[in-house]
């Protein structure tokens, strides 16, 4: 993910590149530059994705594969630092070419042609602990 910077709450933007995955592709670029409290946000196109939502009971995501190119309508979320370093959390809704949407936790989206992301990182620092009882890491209200 190509990048530039700017002002004292750090804004950084990017983009990412035909092909890439936009999930792998912003983790690495958030524990390149050890980001620890950010807010994302972008919008684009991808060739296909994979969005999820969190079943309660079994604890896991349910899996909602878009096979299909899509838009990217509106991908929101953070960036704080989990037990393995700064992990995104993103959510997104995609609209596909018959004019409806899928929405979720954003599992993986294959680029295409371009997604461009604005990453505003704080000097605070966000943690997440993981919850065994939900399943899920979440970021600690301490």
């Amino acid at each position: 993910m190509a990048a530039g910077a700017g002002g004292p709450v750090r804004g950084v933007r990017g983009g990412a590149r035909p092909g890439e995955d936009a999930v792998a592709e912003l983790t690495a670029f958030a524990r390149d530059r050890s980001l620890g409290a950010s807010q994302v946000t972008a919008v684009g196109a991808f060739s296909q994705a994979v969005v999820g939502w969190f079943d309660r009971q079994a604890r896991d995501y349910r899996h909602i594969p878009v096979r299909e190119q899509c838009e990217v309508l509106s991908l929101l979320g953070d960036i704080a630092v989990a037990d393995d370093g700064p992990t995104p959390h993103l959510h997104a809704v995609l609209g596909l070419s018959d004019g409806s949407t899928r929405g979720g936790h954003l599992l993986s989206g294959r680029v295409w042609p371009t997604l461009e992301v604005v990453v505003r990182d704080s000097p605070a620092e966000l943690a997440k602990t993981h919850r065994p009882d939900l399943g899920l890491a979440l970021i600690d209200p301490g």
